[in-house]
């Protein structure tokens, strides 16, 4: 295997300007060995503050989503600073404004601005709500993608306040992910025709997307109940969308083991046999065999009890060995706490260092002929890479020293 054979994006080169958490979206591909260089202004981006834990003086949202990357400190109030990233995007396959719409273009960087700089640009812009709608410049970041798009059902504690509930965030991770799939469609087609494009994603959009099931099923259901129906398996009877369907669930539940839980998923029936079969209770398949597929013996707390009894009598550990044994689907149930110590976790996804990344990290999760990308660099401080990217564009240092007492490029490191 070649030395880049696990870096494929290797010579595509990035410009990023982001604010905060939607500059991940090339943290995916500089994981795949893009060259991404952030552009910051002199007070560089204050992501390196925000939210929590701070390691060493740099949030973990920073050290995460700025790895593999370079940073040059530019002012883009000033003719040099503007010239400079225009040099930047000549020798750019891809521009990234992950910030509110538009922004660039206020400065003369848009995309048909830059188009004229490079024709083979590829020009995307990620956003909270889109450059389009009546929430378009709407200020927000966070979770609102995940209010907005019915994710986030909010609680109430026990003294009547209203709370944020435990939950992960969708948006602002899941609308990188769309854009970097866009901008590699996008680099591709422009590689083969020679013309740049522009594309944009909002955060919200990807959320709402990702949850997909649930608001086709809601839409699906304001159609005749005798053309839209349930499963066979439930007499045809509708259940609500996604997850909430599984509440009432049997043969499709999670059970307390003797010192934890796991998920079971006997839904088929050739699965329930087996199990029936492997625990010496082949009375359960035979009064009650089920459906051949989707059926989840809903209602049936007779069969629950009889189940919630047997995961009773062994280990969390023990039911998976017995899932392999027995050809029966059982899952561990974890949490973000101690799913690391899982060892199919630790199999598959072995952090990267404290000393490579500043904190332990998880790798994108993409094996390539059989190996995970290489471990990224630290996260830039502010400008790091300053002098070296613009050395790079065949600047002097004697005008490499103009530039910054004038102002234009920030400091080195």
């Amino acid at each position: 295997m070649g030395a880049d054979a696990n870096r494929p994006l290797a010579g595509v080169k990035v410009v990023e300007s982001s604010l905060l958490g939607p500059g991940l979206v090339t943290t995916f591909l500089a994981d795949l060995g893009a060259d991404v260089i952030k552009v910051e202004p002199p007070a560089g981006d204050y992501v390196r503050q925000m939210t929590w834990p701070i390691i060493e003086g740099n949030s973990l949202l920073h050290l995460h989503t700025h790895r593999g990357k370079r940073s040059i400190c530019l002012d883009l109030k000033t003719e040099d600073g503007l010239e400079i990233y225009r040099d930047l995007v000549r020798q750019a396959d891809v521009v990234v404004e992950a910030m509110r719409p538009g922004s660039l273009a206020k400065l003369g960087l848009g995309f048909e601005d830059l188009l004229a700089v490079n024709p083979r640009i590829v020009f995307c812009t990620l956003s909270g709500y889109g450059a389009t709608g009546p929430y378009r410049d709407m200020p927000s970041h966070g979770i609102a993608y995940d209010t907005w798009a019915g994710l986030i059902e909010p609680v109430v504690d026990d003294e009547g306040f209203t709370r944020i509930p435990v939950l992960p965030n969708v948006g602002i991770n899941v609308g990188p992910m769309v854009a970097a799939l866009g901008i590699l469609a996008a680099v591709i087609s422009a590689r083969e025709t020679g013309e740049g494009t522009s594309l944009e994603v909002a955060q919200s959009d990807a959320a709402a997307y990702m949850d997909w099931y649930r608001i086709e099923t809601y839409k699906a259901y304001e159609r005749p109940a005798d053309v839209v129906t349930g499963n066979a398996a439930d007499d045809y009877e509708r259940r609500e969308p996604g997850l909430a369907g599984m509440w009432e669930g049997v043969r499709y539940q999670i059970y307390e083991a003797s010192d934890g839980h796991v998920l079971f998923m006997a839904s088929e029936q050739a699965f329930w046999r087996n199990f029936c079969e492997g625990v010496g209770r082949m009375d359960m398949f035979e009064r009650w065999p089920g459906s051949k597929y989707a059926d989840h013996a809903r209602h049936n707390t007779e069969m629950q009890a009889e189940l919630k009894a047997i995961f009773a009598t062994r280990t969390c550990a023990e039911w998976l060995d017995f899932s392999n044994e027995a050809n029966t689907p059982i899952a561990p149930v974890n949490t973000p706490k101690t799913a690391p110590d899982d060892p199919q976790f630790a199999h598959r996804l072995p952090f990267y260092g404290i000393d490579d990344v500043g904190a332990e990290q998880l790798p994108l999760p993409v094996y390539i002929q059989g190996q995970l990308p290489p471990t990224p660099t630290m996260a830039p401080g502010i400008g790091e890479q300053t002098d070296e990217v613009l050395a790079e564009l065949g600047v002097s240092a004697e005008r490499i020293a103009e530039l910054r007492a004038a102002g234009s490029v920030g400091p080195q490191g």
